[in-house]
């Protein structure tokens, strides 16, 4: 067995007082993407709120139900970083086909979003990135339907295009000189980066731990790490921003992402936007994008 993972030279601090401080991007199916503090971010095309905060177009709690009739009905969505790109094209879908209705989404880390239904944060949905998370805000009361699995991911490793290291497979990463960025253990990403180094028996030795791997994908494309560790559907959608290299290991720590109605949602909209991910158009652009079946 590996020892445990030393800690990190720098780690993004997930304690109860910097839930609501932590950075949520949160976009619309159409428009400009906005961080907590309003000011747009880069990279996206679309606009939103943080979650937390109410939603744009909405009124009341920011929820589908709190829209009078013939208004324009808000769909507050709580998304696992990872799937932001998925997302994003299924809201867009959902809007075509239910005139009227707006899809917001907030994406964050999945142990975030949980955070911040418990701070009383306003959402219809919530899809996370692993069941675990999942179970804690079933168990805390946050859901009002079981959770409906509805797709896999699993890890793989990324470096700048270039290579600087010389990476070919996960025991590299644990070599001196080698800077490695993962995801923070309560992530799920985190959590089954974990898994690997104990049935690898190889013990890594991170320069960072982040809240969700959308920040450790930045980071390696930023040139601030020579690796990091992400999922399979990120690493994809980077394009030629990063190379991949195959982590075999992986496939021990397969996380499955489920999805569920929430406890404050009002009307069908949540409901039908939970069939719509879990139904063949969901499934269509999942796989596109990357994701395997539960």
């Amino acid at each position: 067995m590996p020892t445990a993972r030393r800690t990190p030279l720098t780690r993004t601090a997930l304690v109860a007082a910097s839930v609501l401080a932590a950075p949520v991007l949160a976009v619309s199916a159409c428009g400009a993407a906005t961080g907590p503090s309003g000011s747009a971010a880069s990279g996206s095309g679309a606009s939103g709120r943080s979650a937390g905060s109410s939603g744009a177009g909405s009124s009341g709690s920011g929820s589908s139900g709190s829209a009078t009739a013939g208004a324009t009905r808000t769909l507050t969505v709580f998304a696992a970083a990872s799937l932001r790109q998925t997302f994003t094209r299924l809201g867009a879908e959902y809007e075509r086909a239910h005139p009227g209705s707006t899809v917001s989404f907030s994406f964050a880390g999945s142990s975030d979003l949980v955070a911040q239904l418990e701070q009383g944060a306003p959402a219809d949905v919530l899809a996370t990135a692993d069941e675990r998370t999942m179970t804690k805000a079933l168990g805390a009361r946050l859901l009002g339907a079981e959770p409906r699995p509805f797709a896999t991911n699993t890890l793989t490793i990324v470096t700048p295009p270039d290579n600087p290291r010389q990476v070919t497979r996960l025991a590299d990463l644990a070599r001196d000189g080698v800077s490695v960025v993962v995801c923070a253990p309560p992530v799920p990403c985190g959590a089954a980066t974990e898994r690997v180094e104990r049935s690898s028996g190889v013990t890594l030795k991170p320069v960072s731990e982040e809240q969700s791997v959308t920040d450790v994908l930045g980071k390696v494309r930023a040139g601030q790490a020579d690796a990091g560790i992400v999922y399979a559907t990120d690493a994809r959608s980077a394009g030629s921003a990063v190379r991949v290299i195959p982590l075999p290991e992986a496939s021990a720590a397969v996380n499955t992402y489920p999805i569920a109605v929430t406890a404050t949602a009002r009307g069908a909209d949540a409901q039908a936007f939970v069939d719509l991910v879990t139904g063949p158009q969901g499934r269509a652009v999942l796989t596109e994008t990357g994701f395997q079946k539960p």
